[in-house]
């Protein structure tokens, strides 16, 4: 199942994100992101958090379609987005992309990114999409598409990434190890369609931009 989580950070509404949507099998907006989803005229399956950046009005517009509104307190142990997150994989989420979850607050937009992890580990594929930026954790191997000339970053955010092997890419690495704290790998970009990252051991971040 594709889900899609909306949250109230930064989202455009791209072609590609509208399009995201509409494919989506089952979509959550965590708080907030209901205002994002409202504004492209597309309804939420479920509208989870503690209801402290959500409009007023956009909370009655839905209520008013009968969408389910699942409020927890404002102290609690998990963000809107983790909540969404254990919403999603109850409902048997196998994919997981996350909108709407970078921005001007650093210590969310990294809380996010480690959420991958946590979807990394449950086996279940994700990715974090912005306007410039597909965000995505690396344990074992991934192939991404993309045009000539986009940008491709990966960083270790684990002590070392061993086995490291990249393809289709300018500067190709085979069987190459990154420890934390090296920018070794940024700034690659694509030399062909397909590009593919593979790792033996460590957690890889891996960041397919554009300027």
């Amino acid at each position: 199942m594709n889900c899609i989580i909306a949250a109230s950070g930064n989202l455009l509404f791209t072609p590609r994100i509208k399009r995201l949507l509409e494919e989506a099998d089952l979509i959550i907006a965590a708080d907030g992101g209901a205002t994002h989803l409202k504004q492209m005229d597309i309804s939420p399956h479920a509208i989870i958090g503690d209801m402290d950046s959500i409009h007023p009005d956009t909370k009655c517009f839905f209520e008013k379609k009968h969408i389910p509104i699942i409020t927890h307190p404002s102290r609690k142990n998990q963000t809107d987005t983790e909540l969404c997150i254990e919403f999603a994989i109850k409902k048997g989420a196998t994919t997981i992309t996350m909108l709407g979850v970078t921005g001007h607050r650093l210590d969310h937009t990294l809380a996010n990114i480690f959420l991958l992890r946590k979807l990394c580990t449950l086996g279940v594929e994700s990715r974090i999409i912005d306007a410039n930026n597909e965000i995505y954790l690396v344990t074992d191997h991934l192939k991404l598409k993309g045009k000539k000339g986009d940008l491709l970053s990966v960083l270790s955010i684990s002590d070392t990434v061993t086995g490291l092997t990249l393809t289709g890419l300018e500067y190709p690495l085979e069987n190459a190890a990154i420890s934390m704290g090296s920018s070794l790998g940024i700034s690659n970009y694509f030399k062909k369609t397909w590009v593919t990252i593979s790792v033996l051991t460590g957690v890889l971040l891996v960041t397919k931009s554009r300027d």
